[in-house]
């Protein structure tokens, strides 16, 4: 299902947001202007997604967002240390290949460029590095080289070596010369409301929670960029040592993600 929202509060156009959603999950909007987004209990067995995004069937070059740039807003989960993903914040939906449903018009896979709030439950592994967390709730920034389509659609096929334990390694080892990274850890309750800030500049990237810095760095993402909030079921993890893996997994009560006082300036 996809179905168009106004979001009032946004000060940057477009002024709208797109719901993608799995069956059974919800997105919906209360009275009060608060985002509800919402999977539902089940198995480990399918994947749920509840998300709001505005890069619908565009091409990554007509992404909407450029620095400089800022996004605030309030949040809330549902429990803390929820299984799967969620989060908000920019990217260039680098795996859309994956997820050719909901009438999502699929993209060719390229290197990531994000900037964001994320928790990724324990059975994650993200990040190309060592010396940074690649789990939790955390603030991460990525920036990719550029790199021409039709070397990444020569150099695809290289992403499958990455399910194969003595060839994992080498690409994770790829991965960290094309891909630069900044990552930090929050610790807080997740299930109360915090204020959320980040901002991007061409050169820089700052995030705060509850006006207190969390991160500063000079690895900015490459625009353009789509606006994204999520709660999902899904995991994937590329460690130091072994293969990739990736799927879903249970959650035995409804997981949601809320969300408000939206302001992009």
């Amino acid at each position: 299902m996809r179905a168009w929202y106004d979001i009032t509060t946004m000060r940057y156009s477009p002024p709208k947001l797109d719901i993608i959603k799995s069956a059974s999950a919800r997105v919906e909007q209360h009275e009060d202007g608060t985002w509800h987004l919402e999977i539902p209990a089940a198995g480990r067995f399918g994947y749920r997604l509840a998300e709001l995004d505005d890069h619908g069937s565009l091409r990554r070059r007509n992404f909407p967002w450029n620095p400089p740039l800022s996004l605030s807003l309030q949040a809330r989960v549902s429990s803390q240390g929820l299984p799967g993903t969620w989060g908000f914040g920019w990217w260039n939906d680098p795996f859309s290949f994956m997820m050719a449903y909901n009438k999502v018009v699929p993209r060719l896979p390229t290197l990531p460029q994000a900037i964001w709030f994320f928790h990724a439950s324990p059975q994650n592994y993200l990040s190309f590095v060592d010396n940074q967390p690649a789990a939790g709730f955390l603030v991460a920034t990525f920036s990719s080289r550029k790199v021409p389509l039709a070397l990444m659609v020569l150099t695809s096929p290289i992403l499958s070596l990455t399910l194969l334990s003595r060839t994992a390694q080498l690409v994770r080892r790829l991965f960290r010369k094309v891909v630069l990274q900044a990552s930090t850890l929050i610790h807080t309750i997740e299930t109360d409301w915090h204020t959320y800030n980040l901002l991007w500049e061409p050169d820089r990237v700052s995030f705060h929670m509850d006006e207190i810095l969390l991160l500063e760095t000079d690895i900015a993402p490459q625009p353009p960029l789509s606006l994204v909030m999520w709660v999902d079921n899904q995991y994937a993890a590329l460690p130091p040592t072994g293969r990739l893996k990736f799927g879903t997994l249970p959650n035995p009560e409804p997981a949601w993600l809320e969300i408000r006082d939206i302001v992009v300036s």
